[in-house]
């Protein structure tokens, strides 16, 4: 029988601004991704979009995934499928994006 592997949780955001505050064209290519978290261990995949400055948008991805690809994020970041859809953010947002990951703080 195989070892269960321990898992962590994540949340990742990403944060970027559109020059124009219609969200049609960043849903589709959120909806397009949304594979590629449930493969990581996606559990929830959200856009947001700012009520007070409408082109800023920010994503929410929370995830669980095994403790070895954690450790091992710089690996999956140079992933073929990965920089296939880093490629796409950066075409629709060439402001760039910032990029937070966050964990749970537990007593």
């Amino acid at each position: 029988m195989a070892k269960k592997e321990h898992k962590v949780r994540r949340t990742l955001h990403l944060r970027f601004t559109l020059p124009s505050a219609d969200p049609s064209q960043l849903l589709t290519l959120v909806n397009a991704s949304k594979p590629f978290y449930e493969m990581l261990g996606g559990t929830e995949v959200r856009l947001l979009q700012n009520v007070d400055d409408p082109g800023k948008f920010m994503q929410v991805i929370e995830y669980e995934a095994p403790e070895s690809m954690e450790i091992n994020r710089q690996r999956i970041a140079g992933d073929a499928r990965m920089q296939g859809y880093l490629t796409m953010w950066r075409t629709m947002l060439p402001g760039g994006v910032e990029v937070d990951v966050y964990k749970d703080v537990e007593p």
